[in-house]
């Protein structure tokens, strides 16, 4: 009785990010691009059908208000259903870096526990449970190359990227979201700043920039005009990240930029073999190294469909669906 499935849940990198302004819910307005990345978080999830709800952690760091068991309560309280659900998680991607690791945590639940569980929900409803974990999370529920706007929720997916090769350096820096927007809003509010930062005209310059660097990493030309917001701000408080930029700079890279609220620098490299031996020279306390690639739809979903053959039914549609449903 007991439906197994192991499952990788990407990281993600912002490929720019713009922030707008602040709405009247007191949420962000941002422009960004995300981008799936081989970096992955490891998901063991079982499911025993009861007439009881019991959802089990195990083996994992403590996490307060961690995600993927909260997602795994959403499910079963929207899918009607009782059952034991373990969850055993084996952390790659670090935390507070900006990667998106406890969000991609929370979209595996939402995608695999309903196939292993035979619950039917429509990807609207995932979306909606998607939406209500985090920003982050909905799109985790489909992968590859996409435009996020509003909270970053709204998304409008994007064609593939080429496969490109990336050298992630991760220091040992938590970057709080808080602080990053308490330090970005400061600027964009303070005296003399305020008249100039917050007018139509400007907010169309950001609109404008995003705009060309969107169209130059999609669809291949100028890749050093995406910009990320949060970096003026974050290096100010972290100095020791100008470093890594400029050393990724150095080595080669061809686009070098942090990734969310940081603390995760990223260098795209054109030269797989100037990738590698920076990889292997990178010598720094406390820093963690990672030689990724990026992870295109098609592949994203193709590993889903992979990790869950065993449950769902032999065909194409997404989300997945259960050959468990009754």
């Amino acid at each position: 009785m007991i439906r197994e499935a192991r499952i990788r849940a990407y990281a993600k990198l912002n490929l720019g990010l713009r922030v707008l302004y602040k709405r009247p819910d007191g949420y962000h307005e941002l422009r960004t691009i995300f981008q799936t990345i081989s970096l992955a978080d490891n998901l063991e999830i079982s499911f025993t059908p009861s007439k009881s709800t019991r959802i089990e952690m195990e083996g994992t760091p403590d996490i307060p208000d961690n995600l993927a068991e909260r997602a795994a309560k959403l499910v079963m309280e929207a899918a009607g259903k009782g059952g034991t659900v373990r969850l055993q998680l084996r952390k790659n991607i670090p935390a507070g870096a900006g990667l998106g690791g406890g969000s991609s945590d929370a979209a595996a639940v939402l995608l695999a526990l309903p196939v292993l569980s035979g619950a039917h929900l429509t990807m609207e409803r995932l979306t909606a449970l998607a939406a209500r974990l985090g920003s982050d999370v909905p799109f985790f529920l489909f992968g590859g190359t996409a435009l996020g706007l509003g909270r970053g929720e709204e998304l409008y997916p994007l064609p593939d990227q080429p496969a490109e090769r990336a050298l992630l350096v991760v220091p040992a820096i938590h970057s709080s979201t808080a602080d990053a927007y308490r330090d970005l809003s400061a600027t964009l509010t303070d005296g003399a700043l305020t008249a100039s930062l917050l007018t139509k005209v400007a907010l169309q310059n950001k609109l404008d920039s995003f705009q060309r660097g969107a169209w130059g990493s999609t669809f291949g030309k100028d890749k050093s005009i995406l910009i990320n917001d949060f970096e003026s701000v974050v290096l100010a408080r972290y100095p020791e990240l100008a470093g890594i930029r400029r050393r990724l700079q150095r080595a080669g890279a061809t686009r070098v930029a942090m990734t969310g609220s940081g603390s995760a620098m990223f260098g795209i490299f054109d030269n797989p073999g100037k990738l590698e031996r920076t990889r292997l020279e990178w010598k720094s306390d406390g820093e963690q190294v990672f030689s990724v690639s990026f992870v295109s739809r098609k592949r994203y979903q193709s590993a889903w469909r992979r990790a869950l053959s065993q449950h769902r039914k032999g065909n194409d549609t997404w989300p997945p669906q259960s050959r468990h449903a009754r």
